[in-house]
């Protein structure tokens, strides 16, 4: 005889509690610095960023051959071209030390301008052919001095002027000649106005100053100077004015004078 069947168990009682939440998982921060990115990420954002060149014709050899060639190819440079730039870079450079040597040389010599002077001068004769028309006789002692240490000098070019009140009445030029460092040199320079002309208000102040006994003249001089220091020779222009007043002819004498000399 079958046994009746077992009734089933009653179900549990329910928790009188809610369980834990499943526990949170924690985070560690991590500063920047120290981030690493894995290595096949980044070769695989390479290359997909950069396609692949693709030459035209790589499967015609002819076709790459000529893609090659019709490439631009760095020139050589010309040797003529080299040649020119060395040769200009050694002139510049020798022109540069030239230049150095010689402001070396002048800032320790100091060169000095030639003085331009005279001790004498005499006055023969002032006379009038018409009232307009003037002739004269006029001896200058030039004295040329070289104040130098150390350079010579050369007197290559020289013209001396006579003027009353700016207006010119003789002109004369001298022989050059050379100055040895430290030495003077006297020249006699004579002037003769022959029929002249001069405005009738200079005539007339003329013959006022010749019957005062004292008569203005100007001397000017241009000359030009070659200073000769071993190997290096320069030269130079001065400019010379002296204002004489004389006595009166025919036995005229310095009575005063001033001069100056200018570059």
């Amino acid at each position: 005889m079958l046994s009746p069947p077992t009734p089933p168990s009653p179900p549990p009682p329910p928790p009188l509690f809610p369980p834990p939440p499943p526990p949170l998982k924690q985070t560690i921060p991590v500063p920047l610095d120290k981030i690493v990115i894995s290595k096949s990420v980044t070769s695989r954002q390479t290359h997909q960023a950069s396609p692949k060149t693709v030459l035209p014709g790589t499967d015609n050899p002819r076709e790459l051959r000529k893609y090659f060639l019709l490439q631009p190819h760095p020139r050589r440079t010309n040797p003529l071209t080299w040649c020119c730039v060395v040769l200009s870079l050694i002139f510049s450079l020798t022109l540069i030390l030239f230049g150095v040597a010689t402001l070396i040389i002048f800032v320790s010599i100091k060169p000095r301008v030639p003085a331009f002077d005279t001790p004498n001068a005499s006055l023969s004769g002032i006379y009038f052919d018409s009232p307009q028309y003037f002739n004269g006789d006029f001896t200058f002692l030039a004295n040329f001095s070289n104040p130098n240490r150390r350079i010579d000098l050369r007197f290559e070019y020289l013209v001396m002027e006579l003027y009353f009140h700016d207006r010119l009445i003789s002109i004369q030029a001298v022989q050059p000649f050379s100055q040895r460092r430290g030495k003077a040199k006297l020249i006699s320079v004579h002037f003769v106005s022959s029929l002249v002309y001069l405005p009738q208000k200079l005539g007339v102040e003329l013959q006022k100053q010749v019957m005062s006994n004292r008569v203005n003249y100007t001397i000017t001089g241009t000359f030009k100077v070659r200073a000769n220091l071993g190997l290096i020779h320069f030269s130079y222009w001065l400019h010379s004015r002296c204002e004489l007043v004389m006595s009166s002819p025919p036995t005229g004498v310095l009575v005063s004078h001033s001069c100056k000399t200018k570059r």
